[in-house]
């Protein structure tokens, strides 16, 4: 977001009291809880005050900055290859790395949009995934089916909150997807959830700073099947074949306690309702729904300052979720189970 008129004043009347672009930063932050502008522009907007008493900007002589031929030049390059950047673009055409930016923002009206990384499918993968599409849609049709599964799924919360990726983008007047990534060994909380028809069980946040078989099974026993057994007696409960999942201690209490009952990654003697495909995240209404509804609302200026910040944050994210909003995700994950079928197990992440 530009710098209000107000926020540039400050940082001219703050740098004309320490000449410090440091110190101007940190009151900056301070004042107005939003990260502050580069020491460039901070000097700039000083010097500005300084010589004209002013900052607002000079009159424009309503001509283009730049010659159609270099906004040609310019679109034709990115129209050949969006995935290039803007430096080697300038080194291409010969052009400042300042116009060719102008050029795209300005006067084009591109961005720089992120892509989704998903991992790649097999042949395997995707078989599986259609039999698990088909094979579902099938138990859907049975009017009880849709309101005795259970999904699950652990997601893990930085306080850092989101990161641009700057070298995976693709420039385009279209937005194809986006991502959200996290900062690698910050301070983090390892979240984890359920979710059915009617209901959303969680959060529930793991001690240890790595979901372990054994810290999983605990949960299971003393915090979720509790649960679900005092709601209902009939569930079908899924995961998804995380190694935490997959521990043998994990698939004996599910299949002594649910047999024929749970989906999940399976060994040659569980006795699983379904398999569950590998690499399949975007079929879960956890992965395609929720955490992408709690992110969004536990990750805004200014971000959590500490661990119990984002926990209540979090928790405030999940009192969110409304009955009815539960009830449309159903009838998407319907909707995504098809397109899977029809596509022969492509991605989907992009709906």
């Amino acid at each position: 977001m530009a710098p209000t008129k107000q926020q540039k004043a400050f940082c001219a009347v703050e740098y004309a009291k320490t000449t410090s672009v440091i110190t101007v930063q940190r009151n900056f932050r301070r004042q107005f809880e939003v990260d502050p502008p580069d020491k460039n522009s901070i000097k700039r907007w000083h010097t500005q005050l300084m010589e004209t008493g002013c900052l607002c900007k000079g009159k424009s002589t309503g001509r283009p900055s730049h010659s159609e031929e270099t906004v040609d030049r310019v679109r034709q390059s990115f129209l050949r290859s969006p995935k290039k950047s803007v430096r080697k673009a300038s080194r291409e055409l010969a052009l400042p790395r300042s116009t060719v930016w102008d050029v795209l923002h300005k006067r084009l009206k591109f961005k720089a949009y992120k892509l989704t990384l998903v991992q790649a499918l097999t042949e395997n993968d995707k078989q599986l995934r259609t039999v698990f599409s088909v094979n579902m849609l099938e138990f859907l049709e049975n009017d009880d089916f849709g309101d005795r599964i259970v999904f699950s799924d652990e997601a893990t919360f930085h306080i850092n909150g989101r990161v641009n990726r700057h070298n995976v983008r693709i420039w385009g007047s279209e937005h194809p997807r986006q991502i959200i990534e996290h900062v690698r060994d910050s301070p983090k909380l390892n979240v984890f959830a359920a979710i059915c028809r009617r209901k959303l069980y969680g959060p529930f946040f793991f001690a240890e700073r790595t979901v372990t078989g054994h810290s999983y099974l605990d949960m299971l026993e003393n915090w979720l099947m509790p649960q679900l057994e005092e709601d209902s007696q009939d569930f079908i409960f899924q995961q998804d074949g995380a190694p935490p999942h997959f521990h043998n201690d994990v698939r004996w209490y599910l299949n002594e306690h649910l047999p024929q009952r749970w989906i999940g990654r399976t060994g040659r003697d569980d006795e699983a309702l379904l398999k569950w495909p590998p690499r399949s995240p975007d079929m879960t209404p956890c992965d395609f729904f929720l955490w992408g509804f709690v992110k969004d609302r536990v990750f805004v200026p200014p971000l959590p300052r500490d661990l119990m910040e984002l926990r209540e944050r979090i928790r405030e994210a999940f009192a969110a979720v409304t009955r009815d909003l539960l009830m449309r995700v159903w009838t998407e994950m319907d909707y995504r189970l098809d397109i899977c079928r029809v596509t022969k197990g492509a991605h989907i992440e992009s709906l």
